[in-house]
């Protein structure tokens, strides 16, 4: 297959990202990557690059973008990403998604395709409430600051990448949202 289907799946939280990305993944054959699962994979490997993350996370501190982008650099370069991937959580600023391009261009391959889910906030909030993970922060003051955080630190990606996102509806049944990005993207179902 010539074609590399390289996506990044974004959304706010409650878009059904994770469940997108868990069938994108079955529909191509390429892995979803998750920042948090490779970083939590470079400490557990010892690499080097690992260490300093390990470092950084056992003071307390985010870990900066040039580590996660030669961690994203590395994890993209691996043999089962050679027909394309889907990123999780990455890019999360505009200056992620430049080093992004720029590792694409390196590793010769085709420009990253973005869809992003749409789904209005009040839908959001009653997906997030009714899921029932009983995380911390789902509740009505948590889901309010992290649409915030979203908007503010996510949003101008898909700035970043303008003309080709494909924004899709995200409401209706799985199958529905599903067969919806298929076809943005172009490829068959």
């Amino acid at each position: 297959m010539s074609e590399q289907h390289n996506l990044i799946l974004m959304g706010p939280p409650g878009s059904g990202k994770g469940t997108q990305a868990k069938r994108l993944v079955e529909q191509f054959g390429i892995p979803q990557i998750s920042t948090g699962d490779i970083l939590r994979e470079a400490v557990a490997s010892g690499s080097e690059i690992g260490k300093r993350a390990k470092a950084i996370m056992d003071r307390g501190d985010l870990v900066p973008d040039e580590v996660v982008i030669e961690i994203v650099r590395q994890r993209l370069a691996r043999p089962d990403c050679k027909k394309g991937f889907v990123l999780d959580g990455f890019p999360r600023t505009q200056a992620q998604a430049r080093s992004l391009d720029e590792i694409l261009r390196e590793q010769g391959r085709e420009p990253a395709r973005v869809v992003a889910l749409v789904v209005a906030d009040d839908e959001l909030r009653r997906r997030i409430l009714a899921r029932g993970e009983g995380r911390a922060d789902d509740n009505e003051t948590a889901i309010a600051k992290r649409l915030d955080v979203y908007r503010r630190d996510t949003e101008p990606v898909l700035a970043h990448y303008a003309a080709s996102v494909r924004r899709i509806d995200g409401i209706g049944t799985m199958d529905e949202i599903t067969d919806r990005v298929i076809r943005a993207l172009g490829a068959r179902a």
